[in-house]
């Protein structure tokens, strides 16, 4: 199995997408600089032959924040500033997109790309699980969903963990609807765009109901994945901890794929080696493990 360890001194690159407006211009449409401090800026880069960023700096007019945020704006690299979103600052694939331990979670993301969403057209689907709570499980998939976008891949996160749910805690919405209620025929499409990173969606796990794993049992819950797979490149599920529920397996079941992520110094290796070995024999492609250091 793959190991990904959070940890790396790489910085990622932005998409590859060539890039538009200046960023002046993005700064000045955004309201961080002034056209009148951007002239400024414009005088000294030409007089010292530096880059827009370094000039603004020297100057003390713009923040290096300031210019990573233009920057990927022009890339179309979507990613937050602190306070600008409900969105929980546990995302850092959402807020510090150029940290080095994000390079980690783009590393796991190519791997995750070559073993399953880019060898068959019908591979959309990954259940993500780890063997009990704590481990990062809810965490991992949250951020994955977002450099996934990053991407420009249309992304959606599905909230399967109907006994301790946390992905609409993660990123801000309400649970009053959700995956519980589509599964119920109770609900509206639940499914929430996130406007402030492009291409990503959430389906939280909706109001808690007495019985979890009978409805994923259900046949409507492989008929829902059927209906959402062509409005999206990749869906994410995250699950409950498998040490204290079945629900992963039903849930794994349907996806096809799952990827296993343990926690340095919690997590039991004959644990992981019982869910790899308990999803193998399902018929799931265990597609890796993740060892979690954070």
């Amino acid at each position: 199995m793959t190991t990904a360890q959070f940890h790396s001194e790489s910085i990622g690159a932005a998409s590859g997408k060539l890039p538009g407006r200046s960023i002046g211009a993005i700064l000045i449409d955004s309201g961080v600089l002034t056209p009148d401090n951007a002239e400024r800026i414009l005088r000294l880069q030409k007089e010292k032959g530096m880059r827009f960023g370094d000039a603004a700096i020297e100057l003390r007019l713009l923040t290096q924040e300031d210019i990573d945020q233009a920057l990927s704006s022009q890339f179309d690299y979507p990613y937050l500033r602190k306070g600008q979103s409900a969105v929980s600052a546990e995302l850092i694939a959402a807020y510090n997109p150029f940290d080095a331990q994000v390079e980690a979670l783009r590393a796991l993301r190519s791997q995750l790309m070559l073993r399953w969403f880019d060898t068959e057209a019908e591979r959309k689907v990954l259940a993500v699980t780890s063997p009990g709570r704590g481990e990062g499980r809810s965490f991992l998939a949250a951020n994955l969903a977002v450099v996934f976008s990053q991407l420009g891949e249309r992304t959606l996160l599905i909230d399967a963990d109907m006994r301790h749910p946390r992905q609409h805690e993660l990123f801000g919405l309400k649970n009053s609807s959700g995956l519980s209620s589509m599964l119920t025929g109770r609900g509206e499409d639940p499914v929430i765009r996130i406007p402030a990173l492009l291409g990503l969606s959430v389906l939280p796990a909706g109001p808690k109901a007495p019985n979890p794993q009978e409805l994923l049992g259900r046949p409507a819950f492989t008929q829902l994945l059927a209906e959402l797979a062509p409005d999206f490149d990749v869906i994410l599920i995250d699950t409950a901890a498998s040490t204290e529920y079945a629900d992963v397996q039903t849930v794994a079941v349907r996806a096809g794929a799952a990827v296993i992520v343990a926690r340095k110094h919690l997590s039991h290796v004959s644990a992981v080696r019982g869910l790899s070995e308990q999803l193998s024999q399902s018929g799931v492609a265990v597609v890796g493990s993740v060892l979690n250091e954070f």
